[in-house]
């Protein structure tokens, strides 16, 4: 323990460690621009530069580097030096204010989605101030990381950070105007909060190497379901294995040194899958953390002879991985807006933050959707391991309750239960106000939303900004209607009837029962709820007029933005079909079919020599052999024609101009294509003999560790 607190933040550059290094006149500076309250001066700039300059080089660190997050999902980094040269030839270490403030990059190098041209590549990078700064690298060589936003040379936003931040404003400054309708004087700022869960695979790095699919792609292309997988549900919750708890162990050190608050850790469902989750925080640090965690897990995976699979589904019929967004409110005072308390109808201000949440992704539940839409997630949404693609809300039955009696003269209060065990020596247990729905895309859970659509490998900002924003419109409309009321011993009576009127109008979105039972996707499609069930007919929401006008009347993006959001999107589906096909193809035509070849003839082989042992007369004795062999010749020969049919329609897919109906091209044809060639490759891969097959199987890759 002694050793754990002692590590913690040791290469996490802290506010505290900011304002033991600078006079306290400049630390409450730099506290008054975070608070918006101020622009921050090249001065002040200049001496937290060097104070930040100061503490890297002191543990190590011999450069520094902006850290931004292009719409890649990923994040980028361009190193530079401490070292300069004054004029009188002397080397100096040296960090100025303007470049703690702002880089350049090529923007065109990036996803731009046509916001800036090849010849248009000056970009900027500006210092986050919200974000910490951190140290990473080897001993001696660290350099210091300066979480930045990235920006085009007219702010247009080209990144994950920009949005999102634009999308806490916006959300934050409607929470506080309703706080104070409600009568709140004593609230001045509102946070949003953000919990990750991140789920991920481990396989033996070895067998990653001899798989192009999974190097390539992030994903198998191929393989079939060994006789054991996840039906035993041993795996979830189980004993960690030696191997795994010593790379846990390393990877809870090193985000520990970062000032990352790593929680929990355990097996998940599926062989080989494990989850990580990371403790609240402001939403746009806990965003920060879990791309930089992303990150850690690979590498340290690496040092232990292990592959990181964070593909929202690695492995075709076995448990998916997402990403869980805990998503709450919060008051500079501690308090969460989405605590119901002690459960009573009179506890009006949950009942209006609730509502509007209900009221938010009612309306706009196509554009949450879409946050989620990536071909990674095309694999998982809506198997038994992952909610549907329909957005729908779980609330639990007693929270239902007091909306649908909102205003009725039964003001009593919800006590808590308890649960008995109904054996000795063990304490009563309290019960939540809900239960937990994991088929609910979004559910509540005691004091938080959990959206749980959101895939293993992409950014936490895209759902995170699309939920500030929709709230947040949602937010104004209520704080208009109830700064509206001018006489304020009616506000409590006009609470209740703006409660009752919106949650009438939209409770068709709450649904309390298993989102994995077929008989919901006709009982939602009554209710008049989209079912958006994979990217290509997900992606236009993010051009559509009503999604314009939403982000524009927000302030978080415009419409040249969210078209280049469109575009990029879209251009990726593409490119990562591309990649996945010409890989499939490659892999049956240079692996897999090379190998059956080779084994039929060696079977062929085989019966020739018991016949030519045996004699003629016994032929019936080979039969089982010849029917074998002519199962594997059958199914080698729907294998080539269904190559076949995958080469042509990919030719004809890469010659398709417009990218959105390239995109449709793909989905509509190749994606079929491409799993009719893996059931025929599976096929053979079970009647082949293994020591032939051509890489790893599924034995290998998920019980090997």
């Amino acid at each position: 323990m002694n050793n754990m607190l002692e590590i913690f933040g040791k290469f996490h550059f802290s506010e505290l460690e900011l304002k033991s290094r600078v006079p306290n006149s400049i630390f409450k500076e730099f506290k008054a621009v975070q608070r918006g309250e101020k622009e921050l001066s090249i001065s002040v700039a200049e001496v937290i530069a060097n104070a930040a300059k100061n503490w890297a080089t002191e543990n190590g660190a011999t450069h520094f580097t902006h850290w931004f997050q292009p719409l890649t999902d990923l994040t980028a980094e361009k190193h530079e030096s401490f070292i300069s040269i004054s004029s009188d030839g002397n080397i100096l270490s040296q960090f100025s204010g303007k470049e703690l403030i702002k880089g350049e990059s090529d923007t065109s190098s990036f996803p731009n989605g046509g916001l800036r041209s090849t010849f248009e590549a000056r970009g900027y990078t500006a210092w986050d101030l919200s974000s910490p700064m951190f140290l990473r690298g080897p001993e001696k060589a660290k350099s210091l990381y300066i979480p930045t936003a990235f920006i085009g040379y007219n702010g247009e936003a080209l990144d994950k950070k920009v949005p999102l931040l634009r999308s806490i404003n916006a959300v934050t400054e409607q929470a506080l105007r309703v706080k104070k309708a409600l009568g709140d004087t004593q609230t001045s700022k509102i946070e949003v909060t953000l919990g990750v869960e991140q789920e991920y695979f481990l396989i033996e790095k070895e067998f990653w190497e001899k798989r192009q699919d999974l190097m390539l792609c992030g994903r198998t292309l191929f393989g079939s379901l060994p006789p054991k997988g996840q039906e035993m549900n041993d795996h979830y919750y189980g004993t960690l294995k030696e191997k795994v708890e010593r790379f846990m162990a390393e990877l809870d050190s090193e985000l520990w040194q970062l000032g990352v608050m790593a929680k929990t850790k355990h097996n998940e469902v599926a062989p080989n899958q494990f989850e990580l989750a990371i403790m609240f925080a402001t939403a746009n640090v806990a965003v920060d953390q879990n791309q930089l965690s992303m990150d850690v897990i690979k590498k340290v995976a690496d040092r232990h002879g292990l592959a990181a699979l964070l593909h929202e589904k690695p492995f075709s019929k076995v448990n998916g991985s997402g990403k869980h967004c805990n998503w709450s409110l919060a008051t500079n005072l501690g308090e969460n807006l989405f605590d119901p308390g002690d459960m009573s109808k009179d506890n009006l201000q949950f009942l209006v933050f609730l509502t509007a949440v209900i009221e938010a992704v009612d309306k706009y539940s196509h554009v949450l959707r879409v946050s989620t839409a990536t071909p990674g997630n095309d694999h998982r949404l809506g198997g038994h391991e992952a909610p549907p693609a329909i957005i729908s809300i779980f609330l639990g039955e007693q929270l239902q309750d007091i909306l649908e009696n909102i205003g009725k003269i039964n003001t009593a209060t919800h006590e808590q239960t308890m649960i008995e065990l109904g054996a000795y020596n063990f304490p009563k247990i309290p019960k939540d106000v809900s239960d937990r729905n994991r088929t609910s895309p979004f559910a509540f859970t005691g004091n938080k939303f959990e959206y749980r659509i959101p895939g293993s490998s992409a950014s936490p900002s895209t759902p995170t900004f699309i939920i500030n924003t929709i709230v947040a419109d949602v937010l104004r409309d209520y704080a208009n209607v109830l700064e509206a009321v001018e006489d304020k011993s009616k506000v409590k009576q006009e609470i209740i009837k703006l409660v009752k009127e919106r949650y009438n109008k939209h409770k068709k979105i709450i649904f309390n029962g298993n989102g994995y039972d077929g008989a919901w996707v006709e009982a939602a499609k009554e209710r008049g709820l989209k079912n958006l069930r994979n990217t290509v007919e997900a992606l236009p929401t993010y051009i559509e007029e009503e999604t314009i006008n939403l982000f524009e009347r927000n302030k978080v993006l415009s419409r040249a933005e969210l078209n280049s959001i469109f575009v990029v999107y879209t251009e990726r589906y593409n490119k990562q079909l591309n990649i996945e096909t010409s890989t499939a193809i490659r892999m049956a035509r240079n692996e897999i079919y090379p190998a059956i070849m080779r084994y039929m003839n060696n079977i062929a082989t085989s019966i020739n020599s018991i016949r030519e042992a045996i004699g003629v007369e016994n032929e019936e004795m080979i039969e089982g052999d010849k029917k074998h062999l002519n199962k594997v010749l059958n199914a080698k020969i729907h294998l080539r024609t269904s190559l076949a049919e995958l080469e042509n329609d990919y030719a004809k897919a890469v010659s398709i101009s417009d990218e959105y109906e390239r995109a449709k091209f793909y989905h509509f044809n190749v994606v079929p294509r491409l799993a009719h060639l893996k059931e025929w490759a599976d096929v053979l891969e079970l009647l082949c003999e293994k020591t032939i097959w051509p890489f790893p199987v599924y034995e290998d890759l998920l019980f090997k560790l």
